[in-house]
């Protein structure tokens, strides 16, 4: 069975509304641990994003913690709600943090990366199908900015959820994921 966009986009924020502050933490810590089966542990820049706590999406301190472990560049991203474009910034420990207007914490400052050095991209979701293919807010600032990476740029998704069969509305200019990541396991679409 497949499914519109608009309708997943709904199911998914309800779905999310009813996890506790417990069930996000548990289930972001076990996407961190799924992670490490990845074979992505030889790149340098990681792009993360900084979750929205209002819209409960996965914790990425778990993988904050596991990349830095690790000795990886930390990537992290200001949005540009008129341009929907995204500009990219190094984390280091005198990067300041401040939550935008909708509550998306942004660098205040920092050292530029070109999008065209990230090497991975860990990106937030409300719902993928098994093709790869995936459901954001509907806002676009990840679909711009995946397609100005690097075709071997690999794309993960995190998501508290398993898959749904299909998604129905893809366009062709959607940009697919290589693996999407849940508690429960690793998905490849490579």
């Amino acid at each position: 069975m497949s499914t519109s966009k608009k309708e997943l986009r709904l199911e998914y924020k309800n779905l999310r509304k009813k996890l506790s502050e417990s069930d996000i933490e548990k289930k972001s810590l076990a996407i961190a641990n799924n992670l490490i089966q990845l074979p992505i542990w030889d790149k340098t820049y990681y792009h993360v994003f900084l979750p929205i706590t209002e819209q409960k999406e996965v914790d990425t301190e778990f993988i904050l913690h596991l990349l830095s472990g690790k000795d990886k560049e930390i990537v992290i991203s200001k949005s540009d709600f008129e341009t929907r474009e995204m500009t990219h910034f190094l984390l280091t420990d005198n990067t300041k943090i401040k939550k935008n207007e909708y509550n998306i914490p942004e660098p205040v400052n920092g050292l530029p990366v070109p999008t065209q050095n990230i090497e991975v991209v860990f990106v937030p979701l409300l719902a993928f199908d098994v093709f790869g293919n995936r459901i954001g807010y509907g806002k676009g600032f990840y679909d711009k900015f995946l397609a100005d990476c690097k075709s071997e740029t690999i794309k993960i998704g995190l998501s508290f959820f398993e898959s749904v069969n299909q998604i129905d509305d893809v366009f062709e200019s959607d940009i697919k994921l290589d693996y999407c990541v849940t508690p429960e396991k690793v998905y490849n679409f490579q």
